[in-house]
């Protein structure tokens, strides 16, 4: 008997992605469903999402296709970009990925879905590597601290701006920067100087810098080496900042720092730059991990991320962020920056090349482009190319006058891309990927018909490198046993492993946290970045060798229109933080050019997440509190009570949508009409996302500005805490004010916001085959998926913890927030104890206390299964039942396995257990961790201890040993 086939569509679709992204299939839908108590996904969605914001159109974007569909697409899209050899420089050159590194860190995702290391206990190996990266930051550059990373060198250097002008006593409002620095830094410290008030003094020649620095200004920044490749001695200029008590400002080149005299020997306050070239391909711009390293005395106002080293409940040394940690929640209006991603993963891979490495590696990697450099220069010379005589690391500049742009064509005809400087000007860099051939092919440029000299002449005469003698570096740098150990393959690898097994990421268990969107970052979605036609061009090569990802931006760019309902966008903010500050930017620009720049009134709920005061601050702009009602709406009237009260005054109000309380707020569009009746603009945080692609749209609703976390709802990895995407999108009228990009011949109504005119580039090709491979339908039951898994969490907890926010069905958004702090009078437990517990039972916590203290906040999102969701909930009750058993009396407040946990293996395997709860209890509160087992590596980290006793750096032996 013959069977019929399926229909041929059924089979053509056998490979759709959807339900590889989307953990929930049908018959678990029903179930939760049931639940829930509702009779449809669609009954439960219209039960939630106001009618008065629910899409008005369905997004136009292509249907699905399949992963191997859309990887053939986007090859084909990555195959229009052209791969020259660059010699451009610029702070971007080319650099050899271990494969080591490559394989197990880059592509390993149990290093790209872990998660910001909060929750210390759990990031023990994440944390031991960015100390690793502060370690060699801080050895390299001579300064004695150094944060966890940056977002890009350009950023980093209007960071150590701010953080000069809040640290200095010179009460001057001029920043003097060295017009040989690099371009794409000098145009984002003039975008981030001006709405602070400060004046960027720019001096492009040597009398104008003199004349400027015995002036009046509060620091200076200087590159080092210079971008035309030209080492100064800046010692001298360094002690004239400091009679005038302002700060000297380095943008230095760490693989230079190797064999030239570090900054922090000649007096620099704070010393900048990038870890690009330690490992991470230049990917058209990012992401890489920037640094700042700084003077001890200004360690507190050091923005950004710092790991440093504190005790644990057992007196072992342990990891955790220190100081300023999300001090922007802290803070708020009075935060001194709004950044609240790093780069961990490029910080790590930057940090595992050094300690592959070593620092004989590094230094020999250096003293090799040295060497290619003086052999170069000397082959010039004797062809009689314009060469300008000046000591150099990697870097020559020719004069070519009227010839430069003849001669750089010529380069690109012959397959490689030089730098045109000034317009007379060409500079030619070399890096670690440089060859013999390389440099015969660049003599080849400029002989014009003359013959070649012989590389192997100059080699077997000795090379003398152009470093000036009194320049070179004599102090010994990395010299902990870390960077001098895991120089084979094999140790490489067991240490990267060693690490990584300390950690949970999304490869081991669901990161739960609210309003962090911890979701599937499929395979298929991070193959492309590694293309060698996406990871290895140059942001400022010329821009027909950069189609592809034009075309990529532009595509992008269309399809997050139509999830979002806005006319414009600009990819080019690197994080979530930095789109917020485009945002507001766009906004400002649009006051002023209505003749109304005197608005600077910016309303943000009490609840906001705390980069939104902080962003506002940070473009001028006076943040003015609204309240919340008792359900965690914005309180209308008190909103409408402020708008009238800053009327003429009012520029913007900043809210998150839904709210931070997780609900659908359903007077948002009374909101939005409200302050655009008394002249202000709707900023809607994009945060929360998830909840909206496909069933509602801010530009639609109201909105006038959002920003995306595109390592959120579009699927790029958190990485550890970085790399982040956060575009800006805007209404019609806005457009004109989007980010330019003056560096890379980008227009805009707003200068750069990052050092490359796409930002992060490289992972945007993860963004782009998450929407390609889901389609318009995907995206929705995505969004739909990630609501109702939510609300099956609320539902099967509420007799064991209430959620403390929900509509008036009792439905929430995509997350839930739990509500434990009745416990604190009933049993002394704390959310915290819940947090610490749950690692025990194998899972990384909910959010903890934010935005209400003593609360958990559940984001499961719509990849995970519904095995997993009822392992989660299983575990929060088993904790319910442990609390129960101290409000009995059974577990005394200040001895149970909440208060002691996480528990350690190696604590369970003493020979004396006094605690009041059995070892069993401790280790396998449920049967299943029997089979599957986490074990936190440290117990409970100090937190207090840490900040009293700061300590950045690697530990020392002695004290790992003792």
């Amino acid at each position: 008997m013959t069977t019929a086939l399926p229909p041929l569509s059924a089979l053509e679709n056998a490979t759709e992605f959807q339900p590889r992204h989307i953990g929930i299939d049908a018959a678990d839908e029903a179930h939760m469903l049931s639940v829930i108590g509702e009779a449809s996904r669609r009954a439960l969605i219209d039960g939630i999402v106001p009618r008065s914001i629910a899409r008005s159109q369905p997004m136009d974007l292509p249907a699905a296709t399949t992963e191997a569909g859309a990887l053939a697409e986007l090859k084909a899209i990555a195959g229009k970009n052209r791969v020259l050899k660059s010699f451009i420089g610029q702070g971007y050159y080319g650099t050899h990925t271990p494969g080591v590194i490559l394989r197990n860190i880059l592509e390993n995702p149990a290093w790209y879905t872990a998660y910001t290391p909060y929750q210390a206990e759990i990031s023990q190996g994440r944390m031991e590597a960015l100390v690793n990266f502060q370690t060699m930051v801080c050895d390299l550059t001579a300064m004695p601290i150094a944060n966890a990373s940056m977002l890009d060198e350009a950023t980093a250097a209007a960071e150590a701006m701010t953080l000069a002008k809040r640290s200095v006593k010179s009460k001057s409002n001029r920043f003097v920067v060295a017009g040989d620095a690099h371009p794409q830094t000098i145009e984002v410290i003039q975008t981030r100087a001006a709405p602070l008030g400060i004046e960027v003094v720019l001096a492009n020649s040597l009398d104008e810098w003199n004349t400027a620095l015995d002036g009046d200004y509060f620091a200076v920044l200087a590159q080092y080496p210079a971008t035309s490749g030209r080492i100064d001695d800046l010692k001298a200029d360094a002690d004239k900042a400091h009679t005038r008590s302002a700060a000297f400002i380095a943008a230095a080149d760490l693989l230079a720092l190797t064999l030239i005299a570090p900054p922090g020997e000649w007096g620099a306050d704070i010393v900048v730059g990038t870890t690009q070239r330690f490992g991470m391909p230049m990917g058209a711009g990012g992401p890489h991990a920037a640094f700042m390293a700084c003077r001890d005395e200004f360690k507190r106002s050091l923005p950004g991320r710092l790991v440093g080293v504190s005790v644990d409940v057992h007196g072992k040394p342990a990891y955790r962020l220190a100081l300023q940690t999300r001090e922007q929640h802290i803070r708020r209006e009075k935060a001194t920056s709004n950044i609240c991603t790093a780069q961990v993963l490029p910080a790590v891979i930057a940090s595992m090349y050094a300690v592959y490495h070593g620092p004989e590696g590094l230094t020999r990697i250096a003293q090799r482009v040295a060497a290619y450099t003086a052999i170069l220069a000397r082959g010039l010379k004797a062809l009689g190319a314009p060469l300008r005589e000046h000591g150099a690391f990697d870097t020559l500049s020719l004069h070519t006058g009227d010839a430069t742009e003849k001669i750089a064509a010529r380069a690109v005809s012959m397959g490689a891309n030089l730098r045109i400087y000034f317009k007379e000007y060409l500079c030619i860099s070399l890096d670690e990927t440089t060859t013999r051939a390389d440099v015969e092919l660049l003599w080849k440029i400029f002989a014009e018909g003359q013959a070649l000299p012989s590389f192997a002449e100059f080699a077997e005469a000795g090379v003398e490198p152009l470093i000036p003698a009194a320049l070179r570096r004599t102090s010994a740098f990395m010299t902990h046993p870390v960077f001098n150990t895991h120089h084979s393959e094999t140790g490489m690898l067991r240490y990267i492993r060693q690490l990584s097994d300390k950690d949970l990421a999304l490869d081991r268990t669901m990161i739960p946290l609210g309003s962090c969107t911890m979701k599937l970052n499929a395979t298929s979605e991070m193959i492309p970045i590694t293309w060698p036609e996406f990871a290895h061009v140059h942001p400022f090569a010329p821009a027909d060798q950069l189609q592809g990802y034009a075309e990529l931006d532009e595509q992008l760019r269309a399809w997050l229109c139509q999830a979002t309902g806005y006319a414009g966008i600009s990819l080019q903010p690197n994080a979530g933080s930095q789109g917020e500050y485009a945002g507001l930017l766009a906004i400002r620009g649009w006051h002023q050019a209505q003749g109304q720049g005197h608005r600077n009134i910016c309303l943000i709920p009490s609840s906001a997440h705390g980069t939104n005061p902080a962003s506002a601050q940070m473009v001028g702009m006076q943040v003015v509190v609204t309240a919340c009602d008792a359900n965690g709406n914005v309180d209308m009237a008190d909103l409408k009570a402020k708008c009238e009260q800053h009327a003429d005054k009012l520029a913007c109000v900043m809210i998150t949508y839904p709210s931070t309380h997780g609900v659908f707020e359903t007077q948002v569009k009374e909101l939005c009409q409200l302050v655009h009746q008394h002249g202000g603009r709707v900023y809607v945080d994009g945060a929360n996302m998830n909840a909206l692609v496909g069933v509602a749209a801010p530009g639609e609703f109201g909105g006038d500005v959002s920003h995306l976390n595109l390592h959120k709802t579009f699927c790029i990895p958190h990485g550890g805490g970085g790399p982040g995407v956060g575009p800006v999108c805007v209404v019609e009228d806005l457009v004109p004010y989007l980010p330019g990009h003056a560096t890379a011949g980008v227009a805009g109504g707003t200068g750069a916001v990052s050092a490359a005119p796409l930002g992060n580039a490289a992972v945007l090709p993860i963004s782009w085959m998450y929407i390609r491979m889901m389609g318009p339908d995907g995206l929705k039951a995505a969004t739909e998926t990630a609501i109702l898994s939510a609300n099956y969490i609320s539902a099967r907890l509420k007799g064991h913890y209430p959620t403390l926010y929900a509509s008036a069905n009792g439905h929430v958004a995509h997350e839930c927030i739990l509500d434990l702090r009745g416990f604190k009078e009933t049993s002394g437990v704390m959310a915290e104890d819940v947090a610490k517990r749950l690692i025990d039972y194998g899972f990384h916590a909910p959010t903890l206390s934010f935005p209400v203290p003593n609360t958990l906040m559940v984001e499961p999102t719509e990849s995970e299964t519904l095995a997993e969701l009822d392992r989660f909930i299983d575990a929060m009750i088993a904790i319910r039942e442990e609390i129960r058993q101290i409000e009995a009396g059974t577990w005394p407040q200040d001895d149970n396995p909440l208060k002691n946990a996480p528990h350690t293996a190696e604590s369970l395997l003493g020979t004396d257990w006094n605690a009041a709860y059995s070892r069993e209890t401790a280790a396998f509160p449920v049967a299943a961790l029997r089979q599957s087992k986490y074990w936190s590596p440290v117990g409970r980290v100090d937190n207090v201890y840490g900040d009293r006793n700061l300590f950045c750096s690697c530990v020392p032996v002695s004290e790992l040993v003792s």
